[in-house]
């Protein structure tokens, strides 16, 4: 049996997505930790889970999410750096974020064209999650900032110094979350200053 060209167009998808597995967060390198620091793949898991966690627990004070939305605008939310590679902040400020924005989407779609039946409602949800225009998109989004932040709190019980300005984002109220969704984010981002608060200095 023969795969057919729809199979072929899955499997070269999957291929290019393999990178992911590989590309490292050069936010950790540039802040001089060893490559293989953390790739992109590993991110996109800590997101998924981060923000499979947070729904559930929003969803236990009662708003009504979509889960299964959640977890694949978790899983694709970084797709487009297979292309594009992961574009730390300091480069942003030099690309623009504007600029890095309509690359990303262009990226993305050039990902996902030829990436089976779900080609267009795979780009429909990063349009979506990028205008963070639903609950769903804003959780995903929530769960981006949680994830690094664990990561950087993972590595300074692990020894590493001079990551303070990672924990900004912690500081900053741009979050585009309201409600109690938005307090049980702020839970979290308490309770990982708290266990920071914690490590020897």
């Amino acid at each position: 049996m023969f795969a057919t060209f729809n199979e072929m167009r899955i499997v070269s998808t999957l291929i290019e997505l393999q990178r992911l597995k590989r590309l490292d967060r050069t936010g950790w390198t540039l802040r001089g930790l060893p490559n293989g620091t953390e790739s992109v793949a590993a991110h996109s898991f800590g997101v998924a889970v981060t923000a499979m966690l947070l729904a559930d627990e929003i969803q236990a004070r009662g708003a009504v999410i979509d889960t299964d939305k959640i977890l694949r605008l978790a899983l694709l939310h970084d797709w487009a750096e297979s292309r594009v590679g992961d574009m730390p902040k300091t480069a942003v400020s030099y690309f623009g974020s504007e600029g890095r924005r309509k690359a990303e989407i262009a990226a993305f779609a050039d990902v996902t064209k030829e990436a089976g039946a779900g080609s267009g409602s795979y780009r429909k949800l990063y349009d979506g999650y990028e205008a963070r225009e639903s609950l769903e998109a804003r959780i995903v989004k929530a769960a981006d900032v949680i994830d690094l932040l664990v990561q950087a709190l993972a590595l300074e019980r692990g020894g590493a110094r001079g990551l303070d300005e990672f924990w900004e984002v912690a500081e900053a109220d741009n979050l585009p979350i309201e409600g109690m969704p938005r307090q049980v984010f702020d839970e979290l981002i308490s309770a990982l200053l708290e266990a920071r608060r914690t490590l020897p200095r």
